[in-house]
Formats: structure tokens, sequence, C-alpha cells
């Protein structure tokens, strides 16, 4: 129920053995990947060489029929992508993957992240005559690669120029004619891994994907997660990385919100369980905010782990406070603010037997806009909520995000609208609030894995762009 919204989700697929549907494996895995982008979704598939894809505004199960699925035909590779688009980028051009031809042959890119010097590059190739069709940084992307295609030897020496050429946060695939490239940013800020699946006769082929769920929605073995900077290429000969740009010593800043919202419970993204890493947020709420209840309930669905966490380690009893509507999506994913509102009134509502008469912990991911917060906090009351104590597993939001996540103004944020806890709680309609301490963000990863906490204390480790640079696109692409 959170207001941020996380961009994308990608997933591919190569195999040396012709009976593996890798179209079916593609719509399986984005299926698995659905909660990171329900606006809009695609998948296209290499037959010799020769890229077919399909892509539209939608569900993965909605967009992709047997019919279309069919109509991609085989393959040995595929790549796929789900998609949320902000209000004013939700266009149906701007779906991927997206496909370039150029003289050396064909390209297929999909990415998830934020690249913070896409205007800036966007003119230079403007100004040299080239011509976009979507206000979204992949466009970007795929120029950059294919011209550095067109004086490269391979795609992945094209890949090895292009990253020092991009700046911001992304883990991206790229299909050429032959190949399966896969990259993440130096930094590391969105995740990435790779899995082995037997293709049948020919040996094991390999997937990638944004989480590890969609490896094993398709049967695949997790192998293990990419790491910041490098470069995965697939081909017949196997799989290969080039480690230009990976250095171990260098601080990783995988987004915090990967474990608080994000990702699904039963990924294991860097080596951490997603579920207990939100667990483990309930867990230090518990110790921060002893409070005296009868019941902790957790807002679906990224709440529930946390609002266990806190059961646990208090002793107060959790319960199902709602009962969830499982045909709506996210509410983040709605890009009208007035969809979204009604998107919570039918995706969940409290259940009487468990809050009413109750003095409630109500455990949530995060507080960032509050759009959303207030109604289900109308909900909890009118079905008879007697005191409602409201804790959530993330520091106070305070501060824009560059690198993916679809929050771009501070005036909006409600920790920067009110002095204090105690004014927020009276802003929401409840007894109390709390969040969890930054300090305790650390005991969420493995000891010593770097994570990005900038939206929570302005602390950036890339530079922060100085102008809106899709705006004036937005506003004039149909």
């Amino acid at each position: 129920m959170a207001d941020i919204r996380e961009e994308c989700g990608v997933f591919g697929i190569y195999s040396n053995e012709p009976g593996l549907d890798v179209a079916a494996a593609a719509y399986y895995g984005l299926f698995a990947l659905q909660h990171r982008g329900q606006e809009s979704c695609g998948i296209y598939v290499n037959d010799r060489g020769v890229p077919t894809g399909y892509k539209a505004k939608g569900l993965v199960n909605d967009v992709f029929t047997s019919e279309v699925l069919l109509g991609l035909g085989e393959g040995q590779m595929a790549i796929g992508h789900v998609r949320y688009g902000a209000a004013a980028s939700n266009r149906a051009r701007n779906a991927q993957p997206m496909h370039v031809n150029h003289s050396n042959g064909s390209l297929v890119v999909a990415h998830n992240g934020n690249i913070i010097n896409a205007g800036e590059l966007r003119r230079k190739y403007e100004m040299e005559g080239c011509i976009f069709h979507t206000t979204s940084d992949t466009e970007v992307v795929a120029y950059t690669v294919t011209r550095e295609r067109l004086r490269s030897a391979s795609i992945e020496e094209a890949v090895e120029k292009s990253i020092a050429l991009l700046e911001g946060a992304y883990s991206m695939l790229l299909m050429s004619s032959q190949k399966l490239v896969a990259c993440r940013d130096p930094l590391g800020f969105r995740p990435l891994c790779v899995g082995t699946i037997n293709a049948g006769k020919a040996g094991e082929g390999y997937v990638i994907a944004s989480e590890s769920c969609a490896l094993d929605a398709v049967g695949a073995e997790f192998l293990r997660d990419i790491l910041p900077g490098e470069i995965v290429v697939i081909d017949s000969d196997g799989l290969r990385s080039i480690n230009t740009y990976v250095d171990p010593a260098r601080k990783k800043h995988l987004c915090i919100f990967e474990y608080i919202y994000f990702a699904r419970p039963d990924s294991v993204i860097d080596g951490n369980s997603v579920h207990i890493s939100r667990e483990m947020a309930g867990k230090i709420l518990a110790k921060e905010y002893p409070i005296e209840a009868d019941v902790v309930v957790g807002v679906p669905d990224s709440g529930l782990e946390a609002a266990i966490g806190y059961s646990k380690a208090s002793g107060i009893p959790y319960d199902i406070g709602f009962a969830r509507n499982q045909y709506v999506g996210r509410t983040f994913t709605q890009p009208v603010q007035g969809d979204r509102a009604n998107s919570v009134r039918i995706k969940i509502n409290p259940i009487p037997a468990v809050v009413k008469g109750k003095r409630i912990i109500l455990v949530d991911d995060s507080l960032v806009r509050g759009t959303t917060t207030d109604l289900v906090i109308h909900l909890l009351r009118r079905a008879g909520a007697k005191e409602i104590y409201f804790l959530i597993a993330s520091p106070p939001y305070k501060y824009p995000c560059y690198y993916g996540t679809d929050v771009k103004s501070r005036e909006d944020l409600v920790a920067n609208k009110y002095g204090s806890f105690e004014e927020i709680a009276l802003a929401i309609g409840v007894d109390s609030v709390g969040f969890l301490p930054e300090s305790e963000l650390d005991k969420l990863v493995r000891p010593g894995q770097g994570i990005c906490t900038s939206c929570f204390n302005g602390e950036y480790p890339l530079r922060v762009p100085t102008e809106p640079v899709k705006s004036k696109f937005d506003q004039k692409l149909p």
C-alpha cells in the first residue's frame, strides 16, 4: 500500500535446445515479476537472428494470450519486461523491450532503473540527427549501445563502452542476433540474478531475472547474483563474464526498498531472504516500540512479514486484519491518484471480528506521501477499531529518489509536511506513529553489505540531476 513506485522487472532466457519454448518461459517469468510493474509488458523472441516481439499496456496474463504467444514463434532466446509508468509517461509506446535495427544487425533492450544523464545524452543524439519516439530512458540506452556497436567488434564490447557513458541505476538485458547480454550498474542499485535451466540434450540453458522468484517460476536453478558492474554474455559457448567495472572494494548501493517493499518475499537478493529481512524489521520495531495492544495486523501485502516479526518479538498475537481481493494489483501501479484510491477500496477490507473493539498495532512497509494510508485508517475505524498504533518498517521518507523509484519531490512527503511523529499521527488519524530507526537498517541485510538509503538521509551516491529531462517530451507525445 506504499506510495512509492518501482519502475520495472526484466527476464531473459537462452537455450541451445530448440525444444525449450522460450516464449512460454518468458511469459511465466514475467508473471512471477508482475508485482514490479503492471502498466505494460512485452516479450521478444530471437529465432535464428530475427527478433519477433509483442508489447502492450496491461497485465501479462491479459496481454499474452495463447494466440499472441504462438505468434512469437520458436527461438533460442527471449527477453521480457514488465513496466510501471508514472502518470506523465504511461504511454503505450514506452512499453518495453525496445527493438532497434542497425547496419550490423538488430538490438533488443529491456531495462530496470533510471539513467540520470539520459536528458543530456538525448539532446546530444538529437543534435546529431537521432529521432526519438518515446520518453523512456531505455531508448537512450538503445541508441547509446547501437552507436558503440557500429564502432565495436561485438555487442559485449559495445555494452562495455556504453557503461562508461551511462550514469545512474540500471539492471538490463540486451539481445543481439546471437547473444544474450546482461549488465548491472557499478553500484548495484537494482537486483539481477542468473540461473541454469536444463534444456535437454544440448545441455543447460541460462535464465536471467530481476528476482530469484522468476527463476523458480520456470524451474531454473539459482546460480548467483550478477555483480555490480559485471557484464554477463551468454551464447552458444555458454556463459562468460566481463569484469572491467567490477570493484570488490567499492561499496554496493542496492536500494533498501527492494527488501522493504519492491521484491516478493520468496525472493533472495544478494544473499538476503526478503522474507527474513522484513521479519527482522518487525522485530526491531517491537524492541523500539513496546506497546500494550490486543492484536498485530499487517497491511497487505508487504506489511505482513514485518507484522509477523513484531508479533514474534512482542508476544502479542498476530491476526489477518484485512480480507484481500486477489484480483486487484498493487495500488501504486495506478498512475492517477483517484484510480489508486478506488483500488484500495476494492483491494482490501477490514475483518470486523479481528479489529472491532481491539487495540491494534498496524504495521506497514512505508509512509511516503500518505495518499492511501488515510483510507486504510478510515476503514479500520469504521470497522470498530478501538485504538490504532501505526508502525512503519522503514525510516521517515524525506528525500527524492533519482535511481528508479518514482518519488521526485520533497513537498508531498509526509515526513516533511509535519514536524514530529505526534503531528503525523494526528494528521492520519492514529493514536501514535513509529518508524524504523535509520541506524537499524543494516540489520536487514548481511553484515557489510552496502545499501542505498538516500531517500531517508539525502546522502546520494551519485550526482543529483539538475533538471527534469522528460516533461516536455511527455507533453508532446500521444
